[in-house]
């Protein structure tokens, strides 16, 4: 017996919705992106554990356009299929052109412009049966009303070829959504979330003879933990079934990792008066992707964790031997690999950005630069800061970890009152925090300055004089942001290695249980410019400089072990 050890998630940060296919040896995964573009993230991976990403389904606006899109609105849950050599990619934009599929013939792009389809609210899921019939599963309603839906589409159109039909209403709770049918074996499997995307979150799975029923429904849900309050793995749902190369089963799914408050009311910012109490548990990292076995009863159900506590942050699966040779081998004592920094670094060297940056609404190119100044990044910053339901200049990279260590050097000369660049954590426009440089009147003093927004209410914590001179000519300062997962602790320094503490924030500050929405926070760069307007720039706007930007990610283990 092949034994696999891993550490869940296997895709840590906010990269939730997960739907994931394999195509011969390979697997690929997307997960939903919201206001953030590049949209639509693809991962690959050849053992359903180490996930690497290899692009993004959305990234030009011929494709999506998202400049208007609230924060939690724009790209909802995807659906990841494969049918005779073309990937198709089906999802929402919500309060957007709503529901539309795209293909491609590599996952890692390009992917094609939208093809809409004509029914259903959000959560679209493909069907391309044997017989080659196509069909979308879709949520429709709303709350309690919500339920599933289905019709049959011309896959070079999009136009339907059928009126939708209800499949499923779930099991009495709200928002019966996400639905993934499948054809195994004799039966079609629908598999749906239910209960929001909340503690009670829950994954329910049907079964029927044929594509539209009438679908039996398992009497428990196939995966939840809405019954263990202590679990370090909460809000379990919206799977998604895999079969693997071995012809064992998983279930990919979202979940979260709480952070239980141990700090009193009072260590809540004295600066600005409490609009909310602080939330008993909370995540930073947002909804994650996990991954775990799936077990089939006698009678032909899938199961995965129904409130039995099974899926854990470290796993040991036994597997069905891979051939002869490897069910002859003896087993080999593997234990789960040491706790290690996990880090990365970007010098700012390349051709194109990262596949980690993303921008809300919009990846500005005249805001957003690698080649003005080579081997730094440049931003240029707009009249929006991120109080602002529009694009703002900020360039993020999903906070993956409790405990970081991120630091930045920051060249940054502004020329005009209230210019300012620097650091900073976005979960939205009502909850985020700034470490930056700003120019404060006509004189030669910068201001290094820290501002935190929350429940929409921004407040200056920390300004503290500094004469430029102060700054090495063509070096700039760095920048610093440590978290132990309960606080953030901003810092800078002029002169390597004289750190200067500034101020302590909260890290509920950033969490959705404080501050609404359904994304993970983002930590990155971000410029502001009063004499700047959208586009084209005014080239009047003070360019900022970043040579590097480095993540340490504290609490992350590198988990993968197969004997």
């Amino acid at each position: 017996m092949a034994t696999l050890r891993y550490t869940n998630p296997v895709v840590p940060g906010f990269y939730p919705d997960p739907s994931v296919i394999r195509v011969g040896e390979d697997y690929y995964m997307a997960a939903s992106s919201f206001e953030y573009m590049p949209g639509l993230p693809i991962f690959h991976s050849r053992n359903l554990t180490d996930w690497r990403q290899i692009g993004h389904a959305l990234n030009r606006r011929s494709q999506i356009d998202l400049s208007t899109r609230k924060s939690s609105e724009g790209i909802y849950a995807p659906t990841l299929r494969y049918h005779q050599g073309v990937f198709y990619l089906i999802t929402t934009d919500v309060m957007g052109i709503g529901n539309f599929y795209i293909t491609s013939v590599n996952p890692a792009g390009p992917w094609s412009d939208p093809i809409c389809i004509p029914y259903g609210n959000i959560d679209p899921s493909l069907l391309l049966d044997d017989d080659g019939k196509v069909y979308v599963t879709v949520q429709s309603g709303a709350d309690a009303e919500s339920h599933i839906i289905q019709y049959e589409i011309d896959i070079t159109t999009g136009q339907a070829l059928t009126e939708p039909i209800a499949i499923a209403h779930g099991d009495g709770g709200v928002w019966t959504e996400g639905p993934h049918l499948y054809h195994i074996g004799s039966h079609y499997y629908l598999l749906c979330a239910c209960g929001g995307t909340g503690r009670d979150h829950r994954t329910l799975v049907y079964r029927a003879e044929g594509p539209y029923g009438p679908f039996e429904r398992m009497t428990e849900p196939m995966l939840t933990h809405n019954a263990l309050p202590a679990h370090p793995i909460q809000n379990t749902g919206h799977a998604e079934l895999v079969e693997d190369t071995r012809g064992d089963w998983w279930a990919f799914f979202l979940g979260v990792r709480p952070v239980v408050d141990i700090e009193p009311v009072a260590d809540r910012l004295e600066a600005v008066e409490p609009q909310a109490e602080v939330p008993p548990s909370y995540s930073v990292l947002g909804r994650e992707t996990f991954l775990a076995p799936v077990r089939w009863t006698t009678d032909g159900w899938p199961t995965a964790d129904n409130n039995a506590g099974t899926v854990q942050l470290h796993m040991s699966v036994d597997r069905q031997p891979f051939s002869l040779a490897e069910q002859a081998r003896p087993p080999a004592s593997a234990p789960l690999a040491p706790a290690k920094r996990h880090s990365w670094r970007d010098d700012f060297g390349g051709q194109r950005l990262d596949f980690r940056w993303a921008a809300p609404r919009r990846l500005c190119e005249a805001c957003i630069s690698l080649e003005a100044r080579p081997g730094w990044l440049t931003l240029i910053g707009n009249r929006h800061t991120l109080l602002d339901e529009a694009p703002s200049v900020f360039l993020g990279t999903r906070l993956r970890h409790h405990q970081i260590a991120v630091r930045s050097r920051l060249y940054f000369q502004p020329q005009h009152e209230g210019e300012e660049a620097g650091l900073a954590v976005r979960l939205n426009e009502h909850g985020h925090f700034t470490l930056g440089i700003r120019r404060d009147g006509e004189g030669n003093m910068l201001t290094v300055v820290v501002s935190v927004a929350d429940q929409g209410k921004r407040t200056e914590w920390v300004s503290v004089p500094l004469a430029a001179p102060d700054i090495p000519s063509g070096e700039g300062m760095e920048l610093r942001i440590l978290s132990d997962a309960y606080h953030f602790a901003l810092s800078y320094a002029v002169r390597p290695g004289n750190w200067v503490p500034l101020a302590t924030v909260p890290a509920f500050v950033v969490s959705s249980e404080s501050n609404g929405g359904f994304t993970g926070a983002l930590i990155g760069m971000y410029a502001v410019s009063t004499v700047a307007v959208d586009e084209p720039v005014s080239v009047a706007a003070t360019p900022a400089y970043f040579q590097y930007f480095s993540y340490d990610g504290l609490d992350y283990i590198s988990h993968i072990s197969q004997t």
